[in-house]
């Protein structure tokens, strides 16, 4: 079921974006479910996707080189979910499962790329709004990896 601009409009992540760029997401937009405890990205793995949330929460997790894995973030409803199908060399950086049920609105990345290419107004849009996302991840990940190093300390 593709999504219409309605409901785009009113995600957190496109607030205010321009009526054509709103068009293409829409037409290029599904839904997407995930049970609780689902796995929704790995960390390494093709970052070919993008989410929106709708409904539910969602974990992102480090996997720690010595000490396991590193809880990042927790994200839910009006959140995004992937950032890494916008940058080279399109891989994931975290893990992410979903903590409860979890709905989403679905874009396929690669298609995006192609949007953005196409329509310099998109690109713009979806690279301002994502940088934005980013920053609050990696202040995210800085915070608990922090936290997780006094934790490890005797």
């Amino acid at each position: 079921m593709r999504i219409n601009t309605t409901i785009l409009e009113a995600q957190p992540f496109l607030r205010g974006m321009k009526t054509r760029p709103l068009e293409l997401l829409a037409e290029n937009s599904m839904l997407a479910e995930f049970k609780a405890g689902e796995t929704i990205l790995s960390e390494g793995d093709s970052a070919n996707r993008f989410y929106l949330m709708l409904d539910g929460q969602v974990e992102l997790i480090s996997r720690g080189e010595d000490s396991g894995p590193i809880h990042i973030q927790t994200i839910g409803t009006g959140d995004v979910l992937g950032w890494s199908w916008l940058f080279p060399p399109y891989y994931w950086h975290f893990d992410a499962q979903a903590v409860t049920p979890a709905k989403t609105i679905f874009f396929y990345g690669t298609r995006l790329r192609e949007l953005c290419e196409e329509n310099h107004d998109l690109g713009y849009e979806l690279m301002t709004r994502v940088s934005e996302i980013i920053i609050k991840r990696l202040q995210a990940a800085r915070r608990e990896l922090v936290e997780h190093k006094k934790r490890l300390r005797p």
